[in-house]
């Protein structure tokens, strides 16, 4: 391997800067520099830790972390809005949509060494990483368009008709602190650090006009076969979680299920999608006591090939007649709709209450519309699936993410032409 084709990190592109004669402020030129200096790093995939020099720009006709593959690491926030005025919201996203187009492309938020006497415009724990493939989606929850019948912006005549809210159901053990908000952030990577570092930037540029309701930390392990290929992750079950995803690869079962668009209003969602999120905490220490014969009669497959009962491989098509009637698969089967699955296992702690581990699956899936894919798929689980004895549902919020945005737009941006 050439020099040219070694990684150069950020703290390596700021030794040249200041070799070449730029000094201790980059400006604009050392910028540019910085950035050809990246460019040209982006010549390896991935270091010996799995985190990548992958770059997804936050630009585009939909927004990145639906459709982009699901990195290692994840980062959920949700926001309650305190701007006061359209204008003062408007401004809040024109801040995230350039802060964040930044840092997607492995950037920092802004110099780190204009003025000595104020803090640094970025927080600077990303120097010397990779991009990771950092990917940040954002959506606009009910409450951005109406909290208690106060229409605070003047957007509540372009209510999403998708963004349909989830009723109680049987079962939920949700806690008020962690559902709901006006905004969401989901900055994906795989690298911990700058998921974080994502989300952390965007929560300081905010201050005065959004606050943190809630935060949510989630990780996935996609294991490879012997040649290298991806397989379906597993979650804190060790069962297979995703066999039966939509291929985001097949972009008309994108636009059946996923994105919004040909008839669907309002207009200034085509190209967008409704996310749910679902804190589903799993009680693993039950579970373990289990029997194998009993765990994979919850679900339906078989724990390890991840086949359906009755079938020999992972992804043959599954025979409903082969399957318990309570069986997680068969409930979750459900011809002529599909969400698009993108869920994260996290670990919490202990329950103070009981002394076990607070673990589980953050479950987030993105559909075209909410109440007609979701919400039945959701009813038929909680009345009848036998893996509810092992979960209980702690958090729930839903929100409209909008279409992606066009280089010098800004996140939104149709919602309020």
């Amino acid at each position: 391997m050439g020099k040219l084709d070694q990684p150069i990190s950020r703290r390596e592109m700021f030794k040249m800067a200041a070799a070449t004669g730029f000094g201790a402020a980059l400006g604009l030129s050392g910028m540019r520099l910085f950035s050809s200096l990246e460019t040209a790093s982006m010549t390896r995939s991935e270091n010996q830790f799995g985190r990548t020099n992958k770059v997804y720009s936050f630009y585009g006709s939909h927004q990145a972390g639906i459709d982009t593959p699901a990195q290692g690491h994840m980062v959920f926030a949700a926001f309650d809005v305190t701007a006061e005025s359209r204008k003062e919201l408007q401004d809040l996203l024109r801040t995230w949509s350039e802060a964040a187009a930044r840092m997607c492309a492995g950037k920092q938020v802004g110099d780190h060494l204009t003025n000595r006497k104020l803090p640094p415009e970025d927080t600077g724990e990303s120097v010397g990483l990779f991009p990771s493939g950092l990917s940040i989606t954002i959506g606009f929850g009910p409450t951005l368009f109406n909290r208690d019948g106060m229409d605070r912006f003047g957007l509540a005549e372009r209510y999403p008709t998708g963004l349909a809210e989830i009723p109680a159901m049987p079962g939920d053990a949700l806690q008020p602190e962690r559902s709901g908000g006006d905004i969401c952030i989901q900055a994906c990577a795989d690298d911990p650090q700058i998921a974080f570092y994502a989300v952390r930037n965007l929560v300081r540029v905010s201050r005065g006009v959004a606050a943190v309701r809630w935060l949510q930390q989630g990780f996935l392990s996609t294991p490879q076969n012997q040649k290298g290929v991806a397989e379906t992750p597993r979650n804190l079950f060790g069962f297979k979680d995703g066999t039966a995803n939509i291929d985001t690869g097949n972009s008309q079962l994108m636009n059946q299920f996923v994105w919004v668009n040909g008839s669907d209003q309002p207009a200034w969602m085509q190209g967008g999608t409704y996310l749910v999120a679902r804190r589903i905490r799993m009680l693993i220490e039950v579970w373990d006591r289990s029997s194998l014969d009993e765990q994979e009669s919850t679900f339906g497959r078989t724990k390890l090939s991840g086949a359906g009962f009755g079938m020999k491989n992972e992804f043959d098509p599954v025979n409903p007649n082969f399957l318990p009637e309570n069986s997680h698969v068969r409930l979750a089967h459900v011809e002529g709709t599909k969400i698009l699955r993108r869920g994260y296992s996290y670990v919490d702690g202990i329950d103070p209450k009981t002394g076990q581990l607070d673990a589980g699956l953050f479950f987030i899936s993105f559909q075209r519309n909410i109440s007609e894919q979701f919400i039945p798929l959701l009813r038929r689980l909680a009345a009848h699936d036998a893996l509810n004895e092992y979960t209980l549902h702690t958090s729930s919020a839903v929100f409209a993410c909008p279409p992606g945005v066009r280089e010098d737009g800004y996140i939104g941006e149709t919602l309020f032409v």
